[in-house]
């Protein structure tokens, strides 16, 4: 089960899927809700993680950023489902209360100018954030993401961004023990050190990998070590 970030569909894992495909493994990739085909869902992230189970079932869960936090919402809710997890660019959230609200209340404020504005300008403006300096303009692939809706990635900011995980799951990584593997890119400083954190709260459970010369979107800039990444810990972890 691949989840993809915001502002993406399913088929930002294009690369990614064929790869897992091609080495024999079963792959489903979902547009999440808010999000291409599922525009129409309003669901937060406990919400969304009961759609991911539903659409997937038993399966590894392989989630980016927003997706990553949409696949721990489904650890925690379902384990017997979610045999391996994987975390890509995550956050268990924030930890203090007016941190919380803040990044809320700046999710507010993006919402209503992507309403305001527009699909095509809010995507201008978000791709210039620093997190994807790194991406080519295919790999940013701006047309899939013009198959998104107003309404749904508004409503996907105010349900399901990082300010919504209310209150955060930082104390409750300790109930995951299915194989998890966090991965960051090495040059985004701000989630390899929350991938340090992530990892070490799991515990035994968990693996870190940290990609060189990548940043937030790794999988997106170096697809071809993000799938051997992939396929070393999935071999080295064989479902149930």
């Amino acid at each position: 089960m691949l989840i993809h970030g915001f502002t993406q569909t399913r088929r930002s894992w294009s690369f990614v899927a064929e790869a897992l495909f091609g080495a024999g493994f079963e792959v489903v990739a979902v547009d999440a809700p808010g999000h291409g085909g599922s525009r129409n869902s309003r669901v937060d992230l406990w919400g969304a993680a009961q759609e991911l189970i539903e659409a997937a079932g038993p399966a590894t869960y392989v989630g980016y950023s927003m997706g990553a936090r949409m696949a721990l919402h489904a650890a925690l809710a379902a384990p017997s489902s979610v045999q391996r997890l994987v975390l890509l660019s995550a956050t268990a959230g924030i930890d203090e209360a007016s941190e919380r609200s803040e990044r809320r209340a700046s999710d507010e404020e993006l919402a209503r100018a992507l309403e305001r504005d527009g699909l095509e300008a809010f995507l201008g403006r978000w791709m210039k954030n620093p997190l994807f300096s790194m991406l080519t303009s295919e790999a940013a692939a701006i047309s899939d993401r013009l198959d998104n809706s107003v309404d749904g990635l508004a409503s996907s900011l105010r349900l399901c961004g990082t300010g919504s995980q209310d209150p955060p799951l930082w104390n409750r990584l300790g109930e995951l023990t299915m194989p998890t593997l966090v991965v960051a890119g090495a040059l985004d400083v701000k989630f390899t050190a929350l991938a340090r954190r992530l990892a070490a709260a799991v515990g035994p459970a968990a693996a870190l990998r940290l990609m060189a010369d990548a940043g937030h979107a790794a999988h997106l800039e170096k697809p071809a070590e993000f799938v051997a990444v992939l396929l070393q810990f999935l071999i080295g972890n064989p479902s149930p």
